[in-house]
């Protein structure tokens, strides 16, 4: 049985044979926001079934593939396309892909998403820039033995997320006039969305947004010794004594909607690492 450590470098070797840039910043495309990867320039697309031991994307929204490319001046590659615990994989499935990143080259990670929003100061169509995580996964994707050559065995998560890129990412929006939150998001499993008393306890333990992804990721991030940027889009509002029942279709909606200020927001970020 291959370790971990032999499949990312199969997945790397087959991912070289289409491409050969070598990347600065990985980006994780969330639910809505795919077309983000129109930005990419000189790209190069990468099918996840063509990659070796890459997981397949069953979500809504999520195309499955790499683009690699150029955005603002820096070779990147997007994930058009993540994974998560709802659809049935593990938590070393899910963030696979992110040390496929590593391995290539990519020294920082932005990881994008859909989310509720919890604080009441909040609105749909909000852009949140992520400064900390709490996880509800029961799970953790650094479980098992550990492989030096990936990273140490106990990761501090003191700044899971990079302050310079968080305050930097708040520079950008006040120049470009895009209006953002920062606050904590809280990650659950899904796929059901939450009930009335369930956002009332999230709530209470700190998270001002709430989803189903993006925490292992970091994670991982963390582990491989990346810089993390976080930015969560608010596409439903979870506010207990007024809550209303939400479908998929309008979550996608207003993650289109927003789409536009995502682009800004990271296009000029990944412009001035």
């Amino acid at each position: 049985m291959t370790t971990l450590f032999d499949r990312i470098q199969e997945a790397t070797s087959a991912i070289r044979t289409r491409w050969d840039g070598v990347p600065q910043v990985g980006i994780v495309l969330g639910t809505g926001l795919g077309h983000f990867a129109d930005e990419i320039s000189d790209r190069t697309e990468i099918r996840y079934e063509d990659i070796p031991h890459f997981p397949r994307s069953t979500a809504p929204s999520h195309k499955g593939q790499f683009v690699c490319g150029t955005l603002g001046g820096k070779t990147v590659v997007a994930m058009e396309g993540r994974f998560h615990a709802y659809e049935g994989y593990s938590m070393q499935q899910i963030t696979f892909p992110v040390r496929v990143l590593k391995a290539l080259g990519c020294e920082v990670l932005i990881a994008t998403n859909a989310c509720g929003g919890m604080n009441p100061q909040y609105a749909r169509g909000d852009i949140m820039l992520i400064e900390d995580h709490i996880s509800l996964l029961g799970d953790n994707p650094l479980i098992g033995p550990n492989d030096d050559r990936l990273g140490e065995r106990f990761p501090d998560m003191c700044f899971a997320y990079d302050r310079q890129l968080l305050a930097l990412g708040r520079a950008i929006a006040l120049e470009q006039k895009i209006p953002v939150q920062q606050g904590v998001y809280v990650a659950v499993t899904g796929p059901n969305l939450e009930t009335r008393a369930e956002y009332r306890f999230l709530r209470a333990i700190g998270a001002d947004v709430v989803g189903m992804s993006t925490v292992p990721e970091v994670i991982v991030g963390v582990h491989s010794k990346m810089r993390n940027v976080g930015l969560s889009v608010v596409t439903d509002l979870c506010l207990p004594d007024s809550l209303q029942p939400v479908s998929l279709p309008e979550i996608l909606e207003v993650a289109r909607e927003s789409e536009p200020k995502v682009r800004a927001l990271v296009r000029e970020l990944v412009a001035r690492l």
